[in-house]
């Protein structure tokens, strides 16, 4: 399977303010390159108890580069054109577009998914949250910090492809009757835990919904 698992810390209750940033990338199933960065919000204010949560304080990021330096220079190339996987990926993508649009960024083009979904449609268990189906899977995690939390993702993800006996990714995503979100330079279309239906005029798909089963190379 090819993918990106990908996880945001934040500074306070601001989506926009990400402190950290952690990124794992699969090729046919292999692991091919992790990437972790502490990153200085623009308005550098860190909330007591987002403190408490994953540790990170103003004093760690004053060396950091701010998230609109690490975009061009590193995480763009990482992110466009794949899958991106997140646990509970409503609030990690609803991250990276408030950060890219407190930068006047244009979002990337990318699919993504939310491995809480997955694993609802596989397991059932009396909660999704991260911790909680790690341990579930015997998944080794240290909580809240951004890195392993995007590796216990994009363990999820490859466990949920073993119990389906998946051939790739975009065979796990049909198996699980999920529906891929997207995002692209002017919007976003949001993932959802079932299929969409399909449109009633086929021919007149979007761009969106023409791309919802994940097939990226067919970008505009």
């Amino acid at each position: 399977m090819d993918f990106v698992a990908l996880d945001f810390e934040t500074a306070n209750s601001s989506r926009g303010s990400v402190c950290s940033i952690g990124l794992v990338e699969y090729q046919n199933g292999k692991l091919k390159n992790e990437y972790y960065r502490l990153v200085k919000p623009k308005r550098n204010y860190f909330s007591s108890f987002n403190i408490s949560i994953h540790g990170i304080t103003k004093r760690d990021v004053e060396d950091a580069y701010e998230f609109d330096e690490l975009w061009e220079k590193e995480i763009h190339g990482l992110l466009e054109g794949k899958l991106v996987v997140a646990h509970n990926a409503q609030f990690d993508m609803s991250v990276l577009r408030a950060v890219l649009d407190q930068y006047n960024l244009p979002y990337p083009m990318l699919a993504y998914n939310c491995t809480v979904n997955i694993a609802k449609k596989i397991w059932h268990l009396p909660q999704y949250k991260l911790n909680h189906v790690s341990d579930y899977l015997g998944i080794p995690l240290n909580h809240h910090q951004a890195l392993d939390d995007a590796k216990a993702s994009a363990q999820i993800l490859l466990k949920a492809g073993e119990h389906l006996e998946a051939k790739d990714e975009k065979d796990l995503i049909n198996k699980t009757g999920t529906t891929n979100g997207m995002m692209f330079g002017t919007g976003y279309e949001p993932a959802r835990i079932n299929k969409k239906k399909p449109a009633q005029k086929p021919e007149a798909k979007s761009f969106i919904s023409a791309t919802s089963e994940f097939d990226i190379s067919q970008k505009v």
